[in-house]
């Protein structure tokens, strides 16, 4: 089956994308994000959105692009300060925000995706990120129960594929993608090359095809977030 599609709009609204909706998109920082996807989304325009992401890009770059023309309602995130919109829309009460510990965010994004409703982490008892979750000691140590996460998009970059939306992802731009891939309804990838079926060793295969429905060729400018040289 050929999986790929011509432009990321057009994935979108094969994915049918609408307001209200929950995506997850993948990456750290702005290291390994579907830059084209999250342009698309802004073309689209659907608007409502709950983003699920690791952190919300920067002012004028990623999810920052997003949060400038008020499509995103929520974030669901562990790391946001390196965005100042995200600031001011959060202090204005524009943008509700649920701040999660990175570990358990990859962990509710892996459970969603492997159909496990919940799990107990001893991360974040007694602070506030316990607050109106079920709690347990369980040999000794306290718990919190936490929910798993899934979307009805997730948006994921990787370095290759093939035509059957296997996909292989390139060094730290792995991050949250292949977790992202598997908590979807629906998952659109982009990619920096496509290639035939058979192509990619099996071995290699990152995120099997069966996890993704769709594949864009994309173009990346694959922006630093803070650039520090030795003076010469």
């Amino acid at each position: 089956m050929d999986k790929t599609v011509a432009t990321a709009v057009e994935a979108l609204q094969r994915a049918g994308l609408k307001d209200g909706m929950t995506l997850m998109c993948g990456g750290f920082g702005l290291c390994g994000i579907p830059e084209n996807l999250i342009k698309a989304v802004r073309e689209v325009g659907a608007k409502d959105l709950t983003f699920i992401s690791n952190n919300a890009g920067v002012d004028d770059f990623g999810l920052g692009l997003l949060l400038q023309t008020k499509q995103i309602k929520k974030m669901i995130s562990s790391y946001v300060g390196e965005n100042a919109t995200f600031e001011q829309q959060f202090l204005s009460g524009e943008l509700e925000v649920e701040l999660t510990p990175q570990g358990t965010l990859a962990e509710k994004i892996r459970a969603g995706g492997a159909g496990i409703p919940a799990f107990f982490t001893p991360t974040g008892f007694g602070t506030l990120v316990a607050e109106g979750k079920e709690t347990r000691e369980i040999d000794g140590r306290n718990y919190v129960l936490e929910n798993a996460l899934t979307a009805d998009i997730s948006l994921v970059k990787g370095w290759k594929s093939d035509r059957a939306g296997n996909l292989i992802y390139r060094y730290t731009a792995r991050n949250f993608n292949p977790m992202m891939a598997t908590a979807g309804k629906v998952t659109v990838a982009e990619v920096e090359e496509i290639v035939p079926v058979g192509t990619i060793d099996a071995d290699n295969v990152h995120t099997p095809g069966v996890y993704v429905n769709m594949v864009v060729l994309g173009q990346f400018e694959k922006r630093i977030e803070q650039k520090t040289v030795r003076a010469s």
